[in-house]
């Protein structure tokens, strides 16, 4: 979809770029933490992090606590072995006291959104990639609208490149309702005081109503999203696809082509993480920052968690990451949990171009056992990718990993879970443009109750997924592999 519109805008530029900045800097500098040898005592771990929780920031006893209510969820010797991890890599901030919720595909995050702003007190803030002129995002603005002329604070931060296929009057309209909208980094540098570079996209996707309830994840305002997807969405009694016999025979890249038609028929698979509680907090400093720094015209006012019980028992995570980073801190959250994991890694990804730290981290960690089972697109809407990604198919398939490409929908999402304790929800994929050039942002949820609801979707995913053999793969024709080598070489690019 227009997630890939940056690339071909980047495109007029890529020439001059390739010869004036040479290969885009690696997302982690220096040496890369080894794994932690075994679990550390919980009162280091505790020692270690920070978390925030409804009253603010907790002391030594209090954040000893947060983490053994994550860990009596199960599996304690592994989140202790995780949190360990990411702390090598530098801070962690922690948010106790939350309440996660899981959103798979777009009717079922739509209603939420929806739902929420409905009930909305005070402000409404909306930050996406893509809002597309659509069915969906017209309802949007009609309520936006409506809430607006209700007295509420409403501010909408948008791409100018994702969302260049909408005309100004989709925009134009809420702004004579009072509504604050800003476009991030204009193409055109006139509309913009101050000129930003134009591969420095804003991916990420964030609503937050009243600073209490939060949403972000993979989905766009966008009406690919509407109908759902085949195994989840509303289509009723609709079920994952099975191969047929002739399409289990054929070759991958004919099976992929023979499953177009069908995933444009049942929507786009994404995932999105609605959250109640401090974390919450987080997703709304983001914007605020991010509208400040686009100099954006109009105030987005700061809303503090009101005072009262916590939301519920979940530990989070939320991760953001800029190409002004000096370490992007997604890429090492993830980098690192798959270099310590003990168990499972089980990776969906829209968009797979990990570069080469991230293929050894998988391929090591199915040589010493750990189940490491990926679900890729079959198709994409923008196919340079997915053939980059498909040119490491045979290292991590000879190393143990299980491939699985979804095979009934458009897949779009952006999730993790690793040793069933460390679930990740988000914006970034496992790209070079999401690690280097775009404003991305991750929901990790820790512990075991979270991370089983992930496995159980991953299981759904994967039985709508048709698995690689690694002997039929090597039996690829020459065409597909050319394209994957042509890919593989501007992997860091795409």
């Amino acid at each position: 979809m227009r997630r890939r519109v940056a690339a071909l805008v980047f495109a007029l530029g890529i020439g001059a770029g390739l010869v004036a900045c040479g290969t885009p800097r690696p997302p982690v500098n220096g040496r890369i933490p080894d794994p932690p040898a075994s679990a550390p005592p919980l009162t280091r771990v505790a020692a270690q992090v920070d978390v925030v929780g409804t009253r603010g920031p907790m002391n030594q006893a209090s954040r000893e606590q947060a983490l053994q209510a994550a860990a009596a969820q199960g599996k304690a010797e592994l989140l202790k072995r995780q949190l360990a991890a990411m702390s090598a890599f530098g801070d962690v901030d922690l948010y106790a006291g939350n309440d996660a919720r899981l959103l798979v595909d777009g009717p079922a995050t739509f209603a939420a959104m929806f739902a929420a702003i409905g009930q909305a007190r005070r402000q409404v803030v909306l930050e996406s990639y893509i809002i597309e002129d659509a069915d969906v995002s017209r309802q949007l603005a009609d309520l936006l609208l409506a809430r607006r002329a209700q007295g509420l604070e409403v501010a909408i931060l948008y791409d100018a490149v994702g969302s260049l296929g909408t005309q100004d009057a989709y925009f134009d309209r809420m702004r004579q309702g009072g509504i604050a909208v800003c476009a991030f980094n204009p193409v055109n540098p006139l509309k913009r005081a101050r000129y930003h570079k134009i591969s420095h996209r804003d991916h990420r996707k964030i609503l937050v109503v009243d600073g209490e309830v939060g949403f972000t994840g993979g989905i766009n305002i966008s009406a690919v999203y509407s109908s759902g997807s085949g195994g989840f969405g509303s289509r009723g009694s609709a079920k994952p696809a099975k191969a047929s016999r002739s399409a289990a025979a054929a070759s991958p890249a004919s099976a992929a082509s023979d499953a177009t038609a069908q995933a444009d028929e049942n929507g786009w698979r994404d995932t999105m993480i609605q959250v109640r509680g401090p974390a919450t907090q987080a997703l709304h400093t983001m914007f605020r920052e991010v509208w400040s720094q686009q100099h954006c015209e109009g105030t987005v006012s700061a809303i503090a968690l009101p005072p009262g019980p916590p939301a519920g028992k979940q530990l989070m995570r939320v991760i953001p990451s800029t190409p002004q980073d000096t370490e992007n801190r997604i890429y090492t959250l993830l980098l690192g949990s798959i270099r310590a994991a003990q168990r499972s890694v089980y990776l969906t990804m829209a968009y797979f171009a990990p570069g080469q730290d991230m293929v050894d981290a998988l391929c090591d960690a199915a040589a010493r056992g750990v189940d490491v089972e990926l679900i890729l697109p079959s198709r994409s809407d923008f196919s340079p990718v997915m053939h980059a990604g498909r040119s490491h198919y045979e290292r991590l398939l000879k190393a143990g990993v299980r491939i699985h490409e979804l095979q009934d929908a458009v897949l779009h999402a952006k999730t993790a879970v690793i040793d069933g304790v460390v679930s990740t929800v988000g914006s970034s994929n496992m790209d070079w443009r999401s690690f280097v050039h775009n404003n991305e942002v991750n929901a990790v949820v820790l512990g075991e109750d979270f991370g089983d609801a992930m496995t159980r979707m991953f299981e759904r995913d994967r039985a709508a997924s048709r698995s690689i053999d690694l002997v039929r793969w090597q039996d690829r024709g020459v065409w597909q592999r050319g394209k994957e080598f042509f890919s593989r070489m501007f992997e860091q690019w795409w």
